[in-house]
Order: structure tokens, then sequence, then C-alpha cells
């Protein structure tokens, strides 16, 4: 809405010199007086329009009378009205027309109307036109300049303009759009964006700078609405009063928000600013309506001075921190001083030109600008905050993730020491006391019987606590063991042994792995020994791909036909393939009655796992 206006403005600017020129007024007779018809009797004089009654009239807050004569403009053509424009009045006037009354800009008594940007464009009926000379008397009520904060609302009226309706039509589209339609539109959108970066403010403590920039907008909002509205619920004086303090909290959220954008807090910048705003409305309330000017102008000169100052320390922290947002500013700060210098000297001037109109335009349209720029650049830290907590929320779920193996390692290995003590304890036990007790018992026991079980439980026990120590052994001594054990045991029972393995093999052999092949072995041997009848057997050892080897045959009568299809049962078969299941390996049983019995044990060296015998 804002562009569509804006560029309609330029276009009926583009226009301007096409039209044909209106008859410009730029004298008429004034008289003072408060009468329903121009005062006849009243003492007249000339005046130069535009009027500004606080140079042509000081301290009168009229009514005043103007009344100027024009010449028949002939026949209209296609029904076209003869008119007159004025551009500014204020605050409010009465248009009559060979003492008629044609127009009424609202009220005439306390509260006024406020027709100051409000151009006025009166058609002047074809009926009440007299074929010579006419007269248009113009009835103006206004307010002195002391009983206003600025002088574009103190009483007078600018230069007239008659003519064809056709003709003055482009004057007052364009000076209502500038005057009215782009401040509203300018102001709504202030508005609606200063509520929004507020309130986004408020919520986001850390970015308080949108808060008090949504503050400047919504004031700068409120301000404004000065100039397009006419009609006020309230007296001139209540009207002046608020406007002018609410400069002092216009002042404050503009300081506020450069030092805090800047990331600056000054503690006392902050108590001040607050305690200045009580003194400005304590003040303007004991100066008094009649005095509002001048404390007003005192005001206006200080919040320039802080508001400087402020702009210059912002700039220069930018500067030393380098960022990219100093010479956005430093342009933005710049036109704004000079829209308030442009406005200043339209003021001095008593009317607004259409330059001082437009650089009144300047600070809402930056402030629009300003926020859009801030509501980009809260979207894009927004947008790297939501990645970053992204991220972080990932790192603390890996952290996470890492603290709980940590920990699961910790409670494993804490298990495994108690465990570790425990079986030591075990074995320690089984040493010195079974152990002993046993031994006892093969070297005074008188019957052969005796002894022999004794031996073997105290073998079976030596071999369980070197399980429960959990020492891995060097493969090549567990080889040289199983080697002594069990060809002694084939030789005893008359059974020829012939052993093959390699000599020097240089892998560990876990304890695991050394009890379990250890016990398997000995379970095929005494298969051998009690149920083959054989008369020869046979050990391979290897290490192949890094697996253990054992294959142990005979050549005695093999596996019963009975017992053909269940293997698994009987003889301590279950027992040996559990055993080797156990370490992640295999023992596979061939066999046929007449041929003999062919097992192979295969057992994983590198992943025998660290288990205890039971």
């Amino acid at each position: 809405m804002l562009l569509r206006l804006l560029l309609c403005f330029f276009l009926a600017a583009a226009l301007v010199p096409a039209r044909a020129a209106a008859l410009r007024i730029d004298t008429a007779l004034t008289a003072d007086g408060d009468s329903a018809r121009f005062p006849a009797g009243a003492p007249l004089r000339s005046v130069s329009l535009p009027d500004d009654w606080s140079r042509s009239r000081p301290g009168s807050s009229g009514p005043v009378w103007y009344r100027v004569s024009f010449e028949a403009f002939g026949t209209p053509q296609n029904g076209d009205l003869a008119a007159l424009y004025v551009e500014h009045v204020c605050t409010n006037l009465e248009v009559f027309l060979n003492g008629k009354l044609v127009h009424s800009g609202g009220r005439m008594e306390e509260p006024l109307t406020h027709n100051c940007n409000h151009p006025q464009l009166v058609p002047l009926p074809a009926g009440l036109i007299n074929p010579g000379q006419n007269l248009i008397d113009i009835k103006v009520v206004g307010y002195r300049l002391a009983q206003v904060g600025s002088r574009t609302r103190a009483g007078g009226i600018s230069e007239l303009y008659t003519g064809a309706q056709s003709e003055l039509q482009w004057r007052y589209a364009r000076q209502n759009t500038i005057n009215i339609a782009l401040p509203e539109a300018v102001g709504a959108t202030l508005l609606l964006m200063g509520s929004f970066m507020f309130v986004l403010g408020f919520i986001n403590r850390r970015e308080s700078y949108l808060a008090y920039f949504g503050a400047l907008s919504i004031g700068w909002a409120v301000i404004d609405a000065r100039l397009w509205l006419s009609v006020l619920p309230i007296s001139n004086a209540a009207a002046e009063f608020l406007v002018g303090t609410m400069l002092s909290f216009i002042t404050l959220a503009a300081i506020q928000f450069l030092l805090r954008y800047a990331k600056l807090r000054i503690r006392f910048v902050d108590r001040g600013l607050f305690v200045q705003c009580a003194a400005m409305a304590l003040g303007l309330f004991i100066a008094g309506p009649n005095r509002l000017h001048q404390s007003v102008g005192f005001w206006q000169a200080l919040f320039a001075c802080e508001l400087f100052a402020a702009a210059l320390l912002h700039l220069q922290v930018l500067r030393r921190e380098e960022s990219p947002s100093f010479w956005p500013m430093a342009a933005g700060l710049a036109t704004l001083a000079l829209a308030g210098a442009i406005e200043l000297a339209g003021q001095q001037r008593g009317t607004e030109p259409l330059l001082a109109h437009l650089a009144h335009l300047v600070p809402p349209v930056m402030f629009v600008l300003l926020g859009l720029r801030l509501v980009q650049q809260h979207g894009r830290a927004l947008q790297a905050s939501e990645l970053d907590r992204a991220q972080l929320e990932l790192r603390v779920r890996e952290a996470t993730a890492e603290i709980e193996r940590n920990f699961q390692q910790l409670a494993e290995l804490r298990v495994e020491q108690v465990t570790e003590r425990e079986r030591k304890r075990i074995a320690a036990d089984l040493h010195d006391d079974l152990g002993a007790k046993l031994l006892t018992i093969v070297h005074t026991s008188e019957s052969d019987r005796i002894s022999t079980l004794a031996r073997e439980a105290l073998e079976e026990m030596r071999l369980s606590v070197r399980g429960l120590t959990g020492r891995a052994v060097r493969l090549c001594d567990a080889l040289g063991d199983w080697r002594a054990e069990v060809v002694s045991r084939l030789a005893q029972a008359g059974i020829e042994a012939e052993w093959t393995a390699p000599e020097d093999l240089p892998q560990m052999l876990p304890a695991r792995a050394f009890v379990q092949t250890t016990r398997i072995l000995r379970e095929a041997t005494s298969n051998i020994i009690k149920h083959s009848k054989a008369s020869r057997c046979s050990i391979v050892c290897r290490v192949v791909d890094g697996d253990f080897q054992a294959v142990v045959q005979d050549n005695g009568e093999g596996i019963p036909l009975e017992l053909e299809g269940r293997l698994d049962h009987g003889h301590g078969m279950a027992s040996m393939k559990h055993r080797a299941k156990q370490l992640q390996g295999q023992c596979l049983v061939e066999s046929s009655p007449g041929y003999g019995t062919v097992i192979r044990l295969t057992v994983p060296l590198d992943r025998a796992p660290e288990l205890h015998p039971r």
C-alpha cells in the first residue's frame, strides 16, 4: 500500500507541468472578530499570504476573517465547477461566497477540528457566482504560538488558488497524498511493525534493543497520528501536553535502542532517562498551556543534543568493532539528521513547503526500513541459533552416549576386577586347602585305587586353579603339557600314540581356551582308552588361519550302530561339543563301525573369549 501511494504521488508530480495554471491569490484583507459574517464595521488591513499569526499578529488566537475577490471564470466547460484551493489552514475554517456559507472544515469551537495538515478544496456553486466581481470570505480559528508545541500547528493560512475544479484537483490530490495518505499508511505500518518488535524484544531479553525500537516506532506512529487525525476527543491543551510528553519517551526509546544495539548499558543513563521523562511532564504541567511552546522548544533542544551524543557513541562502537552495520547506520542517522534540519527550517518559515512535508516522511520511512533490516538480522540470528542448537544437541547426544559407554565399561571393569579377586581367592582356597588334602591322600593312602582317584582329582583341581587365575599360556607350552599327558595315558593303556605338532608357536592361548581344550583332549583320550579297543592313535596339531586345530584319530571299532545318529549322546561327545562351542569353535566327530573314530577340534585363537571355566 505504501509503495502504491508513493507511485501515485510521483506520477501526479510528473504531470504537474502539463496542467493549466490556476489563479494564485497572495494578498487579502483581514479583520478580527467572532461574528457569523464578515465584520463590515471592523478595521481592515491588507496582509500577504501565506499569513503566519505568530508574525503578523503575535499573541492572537483568532478568529480572523480573510476577504479576497476574483473575476467570474466564464461559462464552465463540461459541467466543471469553479473551486477554491487552500493548501494549509490552521486550525479550521469556514468559506463564504458572496456572503453565503459554502464550506465548513468542522468544529469552530473548542475542541476545534484539526485541519492543519488537511488541504481544502472548496467547490464554488455556479449559482452563487456573480458575472463580475465576487467576494470570498474565510473565517479562520486557531491557536497562538505559545499554546502549541510546533510552529506548524500555530494559527495561519497559506496562499489561495482559484480556478476550475479540474485544474485544482491535482494540487489537492498531491498534497493530500503527502500530508494525509502517506503518513497514515506509514504510521499504520510503523505501528504494526513496532508492536511486533516490542513483543519480540520483550520475550527475548538478550535482544532488548528490539523492544526499544518497537517502543520508538509505536511512539512515532502515535505522534504522527496528529498529522492526519482531524477530530480529537480532548482539548488542544491536553493534546499538546500529551504530544510533548510523548517526545521524552520517544527520546528514551531512541537512545536506549542506539546503546543496546551497540551492546552498551550505562546505568546512570537508564535511570536518568526515566527521571527526564518525569521532569518534562512536570515542567510542562507547571509551565501551563500558555507557555507550552517555549517549554517544548527547550526540551527539544536538549533531546537533540542527547540523541546526537548517543548516535556518535553508537557509531564509535560499531567502527571500533569493525561491524558491517557501521555504514548503513551512519547513512541512516545522517539522513534523519538532514530531515530534521529541513523540517526545522520549514517550521521557522511558518508554513511547511513541499520539501518540509517530504522531510517529515523521512523518519518513519527510515524506521520502517531499519525495522525490516532488524527483523532480517533477527531471523538470520534465529536460524543460526537453531542450527547451533541442533549441533549442540547432537554433540550432547554423542557425549551422553560416550559417557554411557565409558560408564558401562567402567562397570564391567569393576565387575571384572571383583570377579578376578574372587576367582583368585577361590583358586587359593582350592590350592591351599583342597590341594593339600588331596596330596596327603595320594601319599598316605594304602589303597592304589584311592591313591589314583586322589591323584586324578588333584590334577583336575590344578587345571581348574589354572583356569581361575586367568593367566594366558603360550601355545607351545600348552602343546607340551597336552603331549605329555595324552601320550602317557595312551601308553599306560597299551595304545601306540603318534603326536605331530609344530615346535615353536608364538601364539598365546587364553586360560579359558587352555582349560577347555585340555578337558576336550582328556575326554577324547578317555573315550579311546575305555571304548575304542584301538591299538593305535594319532594326534595332529597345527595352526591354520588363526585357528588352532587338533585331529585325534584311532583305529578302533568306532561308534556302535545303536548310537548312530546320536553322536551327541554318550561317550562325553555332548560335553566335548559344548566346550568347543563355548570357545566359539567346533568339535566334529566322524565314525563308523569297524573304521575307528576321528575327532576334529577347531578353536579360534584370536576370538577365544576370556571367560572362566565351570
